[in-house]
């Protein structure tokens, strides 16, 4: 049997020639990935006359922060910046909870119709955003929605992904722990509460990173429901700033730098949060979607 297995084993692994090929291919699609980044960091630490040469920089001729100064002192970067770390996370940690509820609730084996709202749940995620745009835009301004941090929140606050994933993972725990706590007089919201969310921390922490990621480069609802530049999200301001650079209005010209460090500030503390939150991505996503 040893014999054998180790036969498989060694069958199963490749050989030099083949590992030579996997490692030359998965060489260059990093580069491949790093490269556009790496130049984004090169030109955003550039002065303002090098970083409007043409062509890719991979290295720094003056190394300068005047791109940074720019954003925050000319293009008031910091408003933008604080108000989508608030509707990102203000609208993350509700929808999470919001996501939570709903897959507990479609775990339940008495629940009414259950087949037919998992599909109708299903069916919201293949419609495409896009065909619902005018819809949504209406819907604000009749509620008195637009240009308002309510807005920006509510806006998107149901993800069937997310639902779907919640239910998948609390499936894979043990329904005994439920029934031994209901015989003891819990009720559902203590379960819930006491027993599926501390167990679904991997889960949690799957679609809290998933979802906030989304909102934090959400550009679309912002784009349609606010006018209000004191009321612009990052991506929408990056947006405004790409756009003034390439418009012929006689405007100031914003420097490339300045648009590089605008990018590099949007994509910190996305970066900063999948450091914390790496551990429990390939956890959550691994049991969340199979059943035991």
């Amino acid at each position: 049997m040893k014999k054998n297995a180790v036969g498989v084993r060694h069958r199963n692994e490749l050989n030099p020639a083949q590992k030579v090929v996997m490692w030359l291919f998965l060489l260059v699609v990093a580069v491949l990935m790093a490269l556009p980044m790496w130049n984004v960091i090169v030109v955003s630490t550039s002065s303002t006359l090098e970083s409007s040469r043409s062509g890719v920089v991979l290295w720094w001729h003056e190394f300068s922060i005047e791109g940074f100064k720019y954003v925050f002192e000319v293009s008031k970067l910091a408003k933008p910046f604080l108000n989508s770390l608030f509707v990102t996370t203000v609208g993350t940690v509700i929808q999470v909870l919001l996501s939570s509820i709903a897959g507990y609730v479609l775990i339940q084996r008495d629940l009414p119709f259950k087949g037919f709202i998992t599909s109708f749940v299903m069916l919201t995620m293949m419609i495409p955003g896009d065909l619902t745009m005018i819809s949504i835009y209406q819907l604000n301004r009749d509620l008195g929605l637009l240009n308002t941090y309510t807005g920006l929140i509510l806006n998107g606050l149901i993800s069937g992904f997310s639902i779907l994933l919640m239910r998948n993972y609390f499936e894979s725990i043990s329904f005994t722990l439920a029934e031994s706590a209901r015989i003891d007089g819990a009720s559902e919201m203590r379960i819930f509460a006491g027993i599926f969310l501390p167990i679904s921390l991997p889960g949690l922490a799957t679609v809290f990173f998933m979802e906030y990621v989304a909102r934090w480069n959400s550009i679309t609802i912002p784009a349609a429901i606010l006018t209000n530049e004191a009321m612009y999200t990052l991506p929408l301001k990056l947006k405004a700033m790409i756009l003034s650079t390439n418009s012929t209005s006689g405007t100031a010209q914003i420097p490339d730098n300045a648009i590089m460090a605008a990018i590099i500030i949007t994509a910190a503390p996305l970066l900063l949060i999948y450091v914390f939150a790496q551990k429990f991505l390939l956890s959550g996503l691994n049991l969340g979607a199979t059943k035991e």
